[in-house]
């Protein structure tokens, strides 16, 4: 499902977006912080959460394990090059998020509950009158809630506290399920003011310890950024337990894993932002694309250069393990407990953030009365995960991400005029 034909359709679509619009994620980055950061909501608009919270819920969902493990696979296989690939899929993905979020607001409707619904579904379904392709994305977006977005984070939370402090795997699932239980009953008001608790919070620690980990080895910083880039292109023989790469190897494990963290063009995060309050799909368009900046510019960029930088990645490790190692060689003690502790909530927050878009996907396959036995399965699949041996589960995750993001990119082409006009309008562009 992850070969080459779909990461080029992810990245061409990406690219494309990004030329039509004339680089718009890049000139307006700037403004596009202070709409979530600073001024955070549109008083007196149509919504059910802020933009801060929308980007929060968005956010939560996308940092989790790939930010830690997925960066650390993807340079144990393919060398520090495949942080450069990342990189890329960060730049062009801000394009990919942009239009996505401009469609959710634009298409978006009003449920029978007065909140709003939005996100592929409903702008395959109006914008390219396709229903059947529609029900496609709803049905794979709300079983790859139960997988990505479920089970495997909560199987991750058991084994790092099991890991780090000895708690049997039924206990933290135990909690876990009750706590998931507590904020879905309140629905995505709920889910947004807990997410804008945790994801600011769990973020701005683990970068704060990226950082102190970066000003130890600064003296390497640049040999690293000259690794990483020069790796991208020639990546290096074997080096220790580092098996070497090609340069294939390289591109495609970078790119996959960058693609996967962000998740720019799989047509989850737009179901978030149809919630926000606004008036104007480029505004939200605007603010959730400061979620790929943030997720893989930031975020993922701290894991990849302490990894390089602390010289851990010819370890041989991989994975969280190999996260751990290059912080513990870093900051020592801290370090070691700074990665499963982040691991944790950043595990935790995507279970919240994807228990609306797996919740949305069943509203518009089953209407409202669908969403409350959804939520119930929901949280006890978080018991199960935790318990569970899940191998099987991530290879039907990878295959129910991509078939999502099929009919979401074909949907992104074919309205990108849609996205162009609203752009234009908003812009002045001509």
């Amino acid at each position: 499902m992850w070969g080459l034909p779909l990461i080029i359709l992810l990245v061409g679509t990406g690219a494309y977006l990004s030329i039509l619009l004339r680089g718009i994620p890049f000139r307006r980055l700037p403004e596009a912080l202070h709409l979530a950061f600073i001024r955070r909501r549109d008083p007196d608009s149509p919504g059910d959460i802020s933009h801060f919270q929308a980007l929060m819920t968005a956010l939560s969902a996308t940092v989790g394990v790939g930010n830690i493990a997925g960066v650390a696979t993807a340079i144990a296989i393919g060398g520090p090059g495949a942080m450069a690939w990342m990189w890329l899929t960060g730049l062009v993905g801000m394009a990919s998020k942009y239009a996505e979020a401009v469609l959710a607001v634009r298409y978006r409707i009003v449920n029978p509950r007065g909140e709003m619904s939005g996100g592929p579904m409903h702008y395959i379904e109006q914008g390219l009158r396709c229903r059947w392709l529609a029900v496609v994305f709803a049905v794979c977006a709300a079983a790859a809630a139960f997988g990505i977005g479920n089970m495997v984070q909560a199987h991750s939370v058991a084994d790092g506290l099991r890991t780090t402090l000895g708690i049997p795997p039924a206990a933290s699932g135990a909690v876990m399920t009750v706590g998931t239980a507590l904020v879905l009953v309140g629905g995505v008001k709920s889910i947004g003011r807990a997410a804008s608790i945790v994801a600011p919070v769990m973020i701005l620690v683990y970068v704060a310890g990226g950082a102190a980990a970066l000003i130890v080895h600064r003296e390497l910083l640049g040999q690293a950024l000259v690794e990483i880039l020069r790796g991208a292109f020639n990546p290096p023989a074997a080096v220790g337990g580092f098996a070497g790469a090609a340069f294939a190897q390289t591109l495609r494990i970078g790119i996959a894993r960058g693609i996967f963290s962000n998740e720019s063009g799989l047509g989850s995060s737009p179901i978030a932002a149809a919630a926000a309050q606004t008036r104007d799909p480029v505004r939200q368009g605007l603010v959730s694309m400061s979620q790929t900046f943030l997720d893989t510019l930031v975020v993922c960029s701290f894991t990849g250069l302490v990894i390089v930088a602390s010289g851990a990645w010819r370890s041989g490790a991989s994975g969280a393990e190999l996260t751990i190692r290059a912080f513990h060689d870093t900051l020592g003690v801290a370090g070691a407990w700074l990665v499963p502790a982040s691991l944790v909530l950043f595990a935790y927050s995507t279970v919240l953030g994807w228990s609306y878009y797996g919740e949305k996907a069943v509203e518009y396959l089953g209407g409202i009365r669908a969403v409350a036995p959804y939520r119930w399965l929901f949280c006890g699949a978080v018991f199960v995960g935790a318990v569970s041996k899940l191998e099987a589960v991530w290879s039907l995750a990878d295959i129910l991400n991509g078939l999502m993001a099929l009919p979401n990119l074909v949907a992104l082409l074919i309205l990108s005029p849609v996205v162009l006009a609203e752009t234009r309008r908003y812009c002045g562009m001509r």
